[in-house]
């Protein structure tokens, strides 16, 4: 299930892309526009700062900006650094160790093309696709 830090990190990149005018966006605005708690939202971005999806300046004409074009952003490496592995099962989660039944698990190629399917749904959509 997708948190509401995979949910509010997309709206945050939405609003970003949406409002866009090459300056510093300030965090309450995005708040009283997403109607979202400013204090958590904090939260967010700072994330979202560290993992290189946005810029942000504090201080007076402060905020948060895209690092990139909205075409540039796949909502699944959003929801990646927000919510970590979207991989279903744990013996598909990247770096885990490989499972010893691998090779008899009879439920591993359905998992792995589900995985694939959700993979592919997320990264083959770009922030751009999401704007109105």
């Amino acid at each position: 299930m997708i948190s509401t830090r995979g949910r509010y990190a997309i709206r945050i990149m939405l609003d970003l892309a949406e409002h866009d005018n090459g300056s510093y966006i300030p965090l309450k605005d995005i708040a009283a526009r997403e109607n979202l708690s400013k204090k958590y939202l904090e939260i967010i971005v700072r994330d979202m700062v560290s993992g290189g999806l946005l810029s942000g300046a504090s201080g007076k004409g402060g905020g948060y900006k895209l690092c990139r074009k909205p075409e540039e952003y796949s909502v699944g490496e959003i929801l990646e650094l927000m919510e970590g592995t979207l991989s279903s099962v744990a013996c598909l989660a990247e770096g885990k160790n490989e499972c010893p039944r691998q090779d008899v698990c009879e439920t591993l190629p359905m998992w792995t093309e589900y995985d694939k399917m959700v993979h592919d749904f997320f990264y083959g959509k770009k922030l751009s696709d999401l704007m109105k």
